[in-house]
């Protein structure tokens, strides 16, 4: 997601409101959640976010975070490599400065779990998270999802002519129609091929490079061969630029493939060591608030809970089939996935 419109913000605004006067207090019945002692988090006064959450939205979620529990948020907003570079050259000199860390990389949120970065934290609302997209021990949850699909102009391609899972795209009907990001320049399209190719093997994008795939470096650059009518199906796309060029007029149809579509969260996780861990828990579960996860669909995105509505004309998240990352294997494979895509590409 880039940025939430602000007309939208308003819902987020008028949920917390409900979040303040009638807290929730129900949760699955086998599931409890871990305590955030609030006076604990309101004498440490204040909590470090760093994110790459879009600038908008941070900024109202800080802004809406504060006025709920009067606890400061210092935000520090990057672009994702910026961010966990500023946070990785933090840890490696032994300073603790960032209390929360929201990122759009699963896999690296997955290694620094492993390292003992952080630490577990099941809030209220963590078991209405897809375990596709969060820490089962809950060292780090979704905030949102990015969610990664097969893409088609609507006005260009028939419904009857469109695929409808990721093995159709080698069909010959579509050879000189697709497009799709380079997983060297994007980490969601590395974990894409990561897990594709293990799923489908790598015949399958060899049989892409027989149909005279065009790649280009990101998903946005995808959405503009769309949007310009130069290729007419993504065989990879990420649904932020999708829904933006919907809003824009572009007749552009999202299709979940069968096989599974990739759900990949934006995870928030608790930094080990950090000055304020208790405002940390605070803030982690209001992320996971009605408050918060309203605001994505409401703008035409996923939020991170099954039990809320979808964005409007989407199938709710808990009736799609997701395909499962296996982080570790693709941090492994990192290399030798870039390295062999490029083989076949190039």
């Amino acid at each position: 997601m880039r940025e939430v419109d602000r007309s939208k913000i308003l819902l987020g605004v008028l949920a917390t409101a409900i979040f303040v006067l009638f807290p929730l207090i129900a949760t699955a019945a086998d599931f409890a959640p871990d305590p955030v002692d609030m006076p604990a988090a309101k004498r440490e006064g204040g909590v470090s976010w760093y994110t790459s959450t879009p600038i908008e939205a941070a900024q109202t979620i800080a802004k809406l975070f504060e006025q709920a529990s009067g606890i400061k948020v210092q935000l520090f907003r990057s672009g994702g490599s910026a961010v966990m570079s500023r946070f990785m050259q933090e840890r490696q000199a032994r300073r603790v400065a960032a209390d929360l860390l929201t990122t759009s990389d699963p896999a690296a949120s997955a290694v620094l779990a492993r390292e003992g970065a952080f630490v577990p934290f099941k809030p209220r609302n963590f078991d209405k998270v897809p375990d596709t997209a969060k820490d089962r021990d809950g060292f780090y949850v979704a905030q949102r999802l990015n969610m990664l699909g097969i893409f088609v102009r609507g006005d260009k391609v028939a419904a009857d002519q469109r695929p409808k899972t990721w093995s159709d795209l080698t069909d010959a009907r579509y050879k000189g129609q697709l497009v799709m990001p380079d997983p060297s320049f994007t980490s969601l399209q590395l974990i894409a091929v990561g897990t594709l190719s293990r799923k489908l093997g790598w015949g399958f994008y060899e049989k892409l490079r027989a149909n005279d795939i065009m790649i280009v470096q990101g998903h946005e650059q995808v959405e503009d061969m769309l949007k310009r009518g130069e290729r007419l199906v993504a065989a990879e796309g990420l649904d932020s630029y999708a829904v933006d060029d919907r809003k824009a007029g572009h007749d552009i149809v999202t299709i979940y493939p069968s096989e599974g579509a990739f759900a990949i969260a934006s995870p928030t996780a608790i930094v080990k060591g950090s000055p304020s861990p208790n405002a940390a828990k605070a803030l982690a579960e209001f992320m996971l608030s009605d408050a918060v996860q309203q605001m994505f669909p409401a703008a035409g995105f996923y939020g991170a809970r099954i039990d809320l509505p979808p964005p409007a004309g989407s199938p709710a998240l808990a009736d799609l089939a997701l395909l499962p990352v296996d982080y570790a294997d693709i941090e492994k494979r990192t290399g030798d996935i870039k390295s062999r895509f490029n083989e076949i590409f190039q």
